[in-house]
């Protein structure tokens, strides 16, 4: 007998199924190989998870129709990761096992394997982690197998990818393998050719999706076979089938990147915790700025910060610059509060092109993002009740208050018309946008003679630009490095950037300003890093004082004061107002023994269409409501939307609803 997941995203179905095995295949039925079966009449594919001597089921049990491959896809450890990670996010095994497992190329499994020259691990070279107090340390648990974990904030201008790559030497050294997950492709290339410096080419592979269904295939072969120990890759590497893992590695953790746009969503950060309990593996979350997720788990004492002492920082970091920060500077450009690019921007551009060094420009994304905020202040406008930012009602919306115009919350729904900003108590409200302009246009007249490259934004990104004197003007993002470092950084739109409506506006942006600032030159070599936002913002005083882990620590615990995540679990329900509401009572209903402290928030209407010259459709208006729990709570909720939607599968409901766990982005 064997108990089969067939690949079937049905909550309701969610669960093996016996099947009986034939005699001719009973030698290549193994678990983990993938097989065929009829399901629900008709032919489906699934994965072997285990033989078993009996069934519970006490029905007649159909057969084993066919064993694609011989090849075991499906590793145990594997098959369990997923299982929780579908537990977690309310999700489905078979969504899980999708992301996990590619799909298979027959010609390469045919293939031999290329020989690969694996040279024994030698101890790395030290000296980059002593610039960290607690950098020896880790080091010495990696080397000697023991399950560490750290939070990394690297040094200003550190290289990241070498210090990653000596960490996964370490842990080759003793004799285990490492995964290194990052964002992009540009931050694999970098990884990678420092990981094979270190432990040789043929001891590390790259797993991407832009290798091609073969190359990947074949790459991810050589994983499970246990011919590579190391793997350095992007967001579907963190279920790499490797064996014996002693470390799990993720860079940029807050990166946007990093969470799967498909059900059930989940998040690298989150999957690589779940696997190092699993697996007892150490976990290194790194970043040049900390997220409240990383924060929490130093603050909760499950990991340790590793970052260097405030004398090796100040040494290392450039002169930080904001608007407003001395009575000289707004004395010299009075104009400073409102110019685009201020008179102390281009003083720290001239003096970085005069000394020879490129200059790079960040510049928010192309296109506009509305958000209301306090016409004195500026501060975001948020909801009285739940802390939702607040907006304007759509074009077609229904109701009195949208037919007065009156501001509502886009989370719980409730209406603000006696609106009082927070922080300096203003009555009157702005709308604002965000927007790159023609920036590079501008500069280039402005620098007449100079050269000026684009990244990101529409234009091809660069990975990395000479020395000598030039205007770069990027996305966040699309920074490509530069030749011995940039002269000064302009950080342009700060407040505007700081004003967007979400939930992580203030952690993104720091993330997108230190990743700029890390590449300029120290203050002792001249590097200059100016930022367009008043100086009294505390994200900016966090960017000044170069304190990612002190910004995170505030933020933690202001999330904690209004009840957002991490300090609670959260899901997002979106569908039909019919499909969201029968999900929201099915969780609520007493009955069912609800989760514990569980909030409903909303619903709200989300993205209603509109047709030219019918204004909105509303048999198709989409609703999102929020259900908040403590944070004991949250697989609980989960459990509790999975059976929801289990229910409404069960009965075959045609109205699909999008359930998202602990979401990254709420506007």
């Amino acid at each position: 007998m064997a108990r089969i997941v067939v690949d079937v995203p049905l909550p309701h179905l969610d669960r093996p199924f016996d099947y009986r095995v034939p005699t001719h295949l009973d030698n290549v039925a193994v678990p983990g190989v993938r097989v065929r079966v009829r399901f629900a009449g008709r032919m489906v594919d699934g994965y072997l998870l285990e033989r078993a001597d009996s069934s519970g089921h006490g029905g007649k049990l159909a057969w084993v129709d066919k064993v694609v491959s011989a090849e075991p896809v499906l590793s145990p450890e594997v098959a369990g990761l997923a299982r929780a990670v579908a537990d977690r996010y309310a999700g489905v095994l078979a969504d899980v096992l999708r992301l996990a497992v590619p799909a298979r190329h027959a010609r390469v499994e045919s293939e031999t394997p290329r020989a690969r020259t694996v040279a024994e691990p030698a101890e790395p070279d030290r000296a980059g982690w002593a610039a960290y107090p607690r950098g020896g340390a880790l080091l010495d648990a990696l080397a000697g197998g023991r399950a560490a974990h750290a939070v990394w904030q690297p040094l200003p201008g550190e290289q990241w990818a070498v210090r990653l790559a000596e960490a996964a030497a370490a842990t080759r050294a003793a004799g285990r393998s490492a995964l290194l997950v990052v964002p992009d492709q540009r931050d694999v290339d970098r990884l990678h050719t420092a990981c094979a410096a270190l432990v040789g080419a043929d001891a590390v592979v790259a797993l991407t999706a832009d290798l091609g269904p073969a190359e990947r295939y074949r790459r991810w072969l050589a994983v499970r076979r246990g011919d590579v120990r190391v793997v350095v890759g992007t967001r579907s590497a963190a279920f790499a089938p490797l064996g014996e893992l002693g470390l799990l590695a993720v860079w940029d953790d807050g990166d946007d990147s990093h969470s799967e746009p498909r059900a059930p969503y989940p998040q690298v950060r989150d999957v690589l915790v779940l696997r190092a309990h699993r697996e007892g593996a150490a976990v290194l979350v790194a970043g040049f700025t900390r997220t409240a997720e990383a924060q929490l788990l130093v603050a909760s004492g499950w990991a340790l910060a590793v970052l260097g002492d405030r004398a090796t920082v100040r040494a290392r970091a450039p002169r930080v610059t904001a608007i407003g920060e001395s009575d000289t500077q707004l004395v010299r450009d009075p104009a400073a509060r409102a110019a685009r690019v201020p008179g102390v921007a281009f003083e720290a551009a001239r003096a970085a092109l005069k000394a020879g060094r490129p200059v790079l420009v960040q510049v928010p994304r192309s296109g506009y993002l509305p958000f209301l905020a306090c016409a004195s202040c500026r501060e975001a406008a948020r909801c009285r009740h739940c802390a939702g930012p607040l907006g304007l009602p759509r074009p077609g919306a229904g109701g009195p208050d949208a037919a007065a115009g009156l501001p509502a919350c886009r989370w719980c729904g409730r209406v603000e018309p006696g609106y009082r900003c927070g922080n300096c108590a203003s009555r009157r409200l702005r709308a604002g946008v965000v927007g790159a302009g023609r920036t590079a246009e501008e500069l280039g007249r402005a620098f007449a003679g100079i050269t000026v490259r684009t990244s990101g934004g529409g234009s091809a990104i660069l990975d990395d630009v000479p020395g000598g004197p030039s205007l770069v003007v990027a996305t966040p993002g699309a920074e490509p490095v530069a030749e011995g470092g940039y002269g000064a950084a302009l950080l342009l739109d700060g407040e505007a950037m700081l004003a967007r409506p979400d939930l992580r506006v203030a952690e993104e942006t720091l993330r997108r300003w230190f990743a700029a600032a890390a590449g300029v030159v120290p203050h002792t070599d001249g590097g200059r890093v100016v930022v367009v936002a008043d100086s009294g913002i505390p994200t900016v005083q966090a960017l000044v004082r170069w304190d990612p882990a002190g910004h995170a620590e505030v933020e933690l615990a202001e999330r904690t004061d209004v009840g957002f995540p991490p300090a609670v679990r959260m899901a997002a329900v979106e569908g039909s107002p019919a499909a969201v509401a029968e999900i929201c009572d099915a969780v609520l209903d007493a009955d069912r023994d609800p989760p514990e402290g569980v909030e409903l928030l909303g619903p709200v209407e989300i993205d209603p269409p509109e047709r030219p010259g019918r204004g909105v459709d509303r048999d198709e208006i989409r609703e999102r409501a929020l259900l908040r729990v403590p944070r004991g709570a949250g697989r609980r909720l989960a459990a509790a939307l999975h059976d929801a939607q289990a229910l409404r599968t069960a009965r075959k409901a045609a109205d699909a609803v999008r359930v998202r766990m602990d979401p990254g982005e709420i506007e």
